[in-house]
């Protein structure tokens, strides 16, 4: 029986363009990744009907597409990944998060509905 091949990604530096970010926000979340949250990403979740299995598939699955923005703390950036998942109801689901490339961790900055207006200076 043959074994999955699993490929390791070269460093490379941030910010990510959308292909490269969404590859390394999959690559992290199908690993052993510690996912931390912002308390109104949890609230947001909720507030939609979904759960933190949707969040997952959200990051293992999804598309970034558009670039980066820079964090509060440097050399960190913001990226914007979205798909639909199994309790959306066909709607696409958007997370703002904050990746460490390093350490395998993401954190979750907050969860909305990608057809929703987006609030800008809202963090």
């Amino acid at each position: 029986m043959m074994k999955p091949v699993t490929l390791k990604l070269a460093e490379i530096a941030e910010p990510w363009n959308p292909a490269q970010a969404t590859e390394r926000i999959r690559s992290i979340a199908s690993g052993n990744v510690c996912l931390s949250y912002k308390r109104h990403a949890l609230d947001q979740l909720d507030e939609r009907g979904l759960i933190m299995g949707d969040l997952t598939f959200l990051l293992k699955n999804g598309f970034v597409y558009e670039p980066a923005e820079g964090a509060t703390r440097p050399p960190f950036w913001k990226y914007q990944i979205q798909c639909t998942t199994p309790n959306s109801k066909s709607r696409e689901v958007r997370a703002v998060v904050i990746p460490d490339w390093k350490r395998k961790e993401i954190k979750v900055v907050t969860v909305m509905w990608a057809d929703e207006a987006r609030i800008t200076g809202r963090k």
